[in-house]
């Protein structure tokens, strides 16, 4: 069987030098009947191995489970890797970060309130490494000395930017080895000194960097903590990714291109993040907290060399164009990007959330009103309730957004990123109603794991408001809705509402939702989840997998959380995911 080992001064591959030029390919980002189309766009650009993380959370959703079906099916992806030809770089982190929800951690570990992530404490790691064993069991099989595809299994992520404990990462070295995994085992550590001795174990675990820039002098940095081995740099920084409310970033070619140069002629190995981004399909986009709270966009196109939609960019014949000045690529390119359908779907037949709530769920009842976290399973969209005297409302805090109604007719809406906390309902007895939703748990820092919802109860003019409704809403089940009569709409629709509609193609293909005229929600295409879509962008069309689409008739159905000015669902030729820095 081959043998893949870390050398003196090379990464050795059957005892001859190894260089890794490797891409990220999240599968679980990724429709899997595409993945296979990904990967050979990858090994025609040049590179011979595709890295992944391993999202805990979509695995095992609540504990004692753990999902390995559809666009779960790592073994199904790993196999793909091998029937193409080239190798893996499996990253199961416990924590990925990724811009991630919660940075991959369950959300069910922390109804321990005892329980700390990403250290030493025996909770966590019993659920860790039932985590990893899970993961393993499909691994193993998968390692190069077994005939497979994976070269080097990651341990942890980043984690000098977070803490410095060295039993928890002996622990999960020798979970790891216990699993069966026999691989090289690495770290990876932005370059800085203090992160790199924190992140990883000397003689134990191999240190590669994270950067995308200054490919030099940050190889320098690193090969002082890595005084003997391969360099490589296993996240080649070469897009970024953006925030609702925010630009779409994008990095120059060029420039980019260059700092691959470097890496690839000072013998540096590298995998590119991202080599394809993907998108994060339902709600299960991250977000970042360092004094404001920032939700990620559904995209993650990441700027990428193959964009949002597979399509090669310009980055990718640029970084084609450098990996042959040292390695041999296929001669043959992908096709440019095709012009996608435009069909457009009325909108109609409206099910409105506060006339009929009880369709949506089932209202329970608490003397104090709940975090999300405190409910089974956790929501991510959720209705209060409660008969009040009106007055100034102050909640403790909103993560993540709220939208309050009074009798029936809208007030407003508190923002977690505004710090919003308070609103001033009418002199009045009525009925108080919050709409809440968790934009997106944060993926990085010490915010990760904190709780979504209405946190710290609420007052009317200082008094302590008890005895609270609580809707959850099931948004896997909201599709199946339907209308107890049909109606038509003509205009402007306030939420929250949900809404449906039919359209045809002549063959399945990649599709691009225009949302511009809708205002904030989520949306499904014959019942897959899109994601998010919302008026403020910078994104302002979703992607539709080719998969997803059917030749002849389609539905799709929105939930419209805020107002839509047209109902009407339009489809255009090519994405728009908003206005640049420049």
């Amino acid at each position: 069987m081959p043998e893949f080992v870390i050398g003196e001064h090379d990464f050795l591959l059957d005892g001859r030098p190894f260089q890794i030029l490797s891409g990220a390919l999240h599968y679980f980002r990724v429709h899997p009947d595409l993945w296979a189309d990904r990967i050979d766009k990858a090994r025609r650009m040049g590179l011979n191995t595709i890295e992944t993380y391993v999202a805990w959370n979509a695995h095992a959703p609540e504990p004692g489970e753990f999902d390995l079906t559809g666009g779960l099916d790592l073994d199904r992806f790993l196999r793909l890797i091998a029937e193409a030809g080239m190798h893996a770089i499996v990253r199961p982190g416990p924590y990925i970060c990724a811009e991630w929800d919660n940075g991959g951690l369950p959300t069910w570990l922390l109804r321990d309130p005892e329980l700390r992530v990403r250290s030493f404490e025996p909770r966590y790691l019993a659920a860790v490494r039932s985590y990893l064993d899970s993961v393993f069991e499909v691994v193993a099989p998968h390692q190069v000395d077994r005939g497979g595809p994976v070269l080097l299994v990651q341990v942890e992520n980043e984690y000098g930017a977070f803490g410095d404990d060295k039993l928890y990462l002996a622990t999960l070295v020798q979970y790891t080895r216990a699993a069966g995994i026999t691989v090289p085992l690495t770290t990876v550590d932005q370059p800085l000194p203090g992160m790199l001795e924190a992140g990883s174990i000397d003689g134990v675990l191999h240190r590669t960097a994270s950067f995308g820039s200054n490919s030099t002098d940050r190889l320098a940095i690193l090969r002082e903590h890595q005084p003997a081995g391969p360099l490589m740099c296993s996240e080649f920084w070469n897009g970024w990714f953006d925030h609702w409310g925010a630009h779409h970033h994008t990095t120059p070619v060029e420039r980019s291109a260059a700092d691959l140069d470097a890496l690839l002629a000072a013998g540096a190995s590298v995998n590119l993040y991202m080599f394809h981004g993907g998108t994060n399909f339902g709600l299960t986009n991250g977000a970042n907290d360092k004094g404001v709270y920032q939700p990620l966009v559904t995209s993650y196109d990441y700027d990428a060399p193959l964009d949002e939609a597979g399509d090669p960019t310009p980055k990718y014949h640029a970084f084609r164009e450098v990996i042959a000045r040292y390695h041999k690529v296929p001669d043959s390119v992908p096709p440019p990007a095709r012009a996608a359908p435009k069909p457009v779907a009325a909108l109609r037949d409206p099910v409105r959330l506060l006339e009929s709530p009880e369709r949506w769920g089932n209202w329970q009842r608490y003397e104090d009103l709940p975090t999300f976290d405190e409910l089974t399973p956790t929501p991510r969209l959720a209705l209060v309730r409660k008969k009040i005297q009106g007055g100034l409302l102050t909640f403790g805090e909103i993560r993540d957004r709220a939208s309050v109604f009074f009798n029936g007719d809208p007030v407003g809406t508190l923002l977690r990123e505004h710090q919003d906390r308070a609103i001033r309902l009418p002199k009045a007895h009525g009925e108080l109603l919050v709409l809440v939703e968790d934009l997106g748990r944060v993926n990085y820092g010490d915010r990760i794991g904190e709780a979504k919802g209405i946190i710290g109860g609420a007052t009317v003019d200082g008094e302590p408001l008890r005895d609270w409704e609580i809707l959850p809403i099931d948004l896997s089940a909201v599709p199946e809705l339907r209308p107890e009569t049909g109606e038509n709409l003509d205009g402007p629709v306030a939420g929250p509402v949900l809404v449906r509609g039919e359209f045809e193609v002549a063959e399945s293909a990649d599709l691009f939702l225009d949302t511009a005229g809708w205002g904030k929600g989520m949306a499904w295409i014959n019942g897959f989840p899109l994601g998010r879509y919302w008026r403020r962008g910078p994104q302002r069309t979703m992607y539709v997998p080719r998969p997803v689409v059917r030749a002849g008739g389609n539905e799709i159905v929105v939930l419209e959380l805020d107002t839509m000015l047209e109902p009407e669902a339009r489809f255009v030729s090519r994405p728009s995911l908003g206005h640049t820095e420049a």
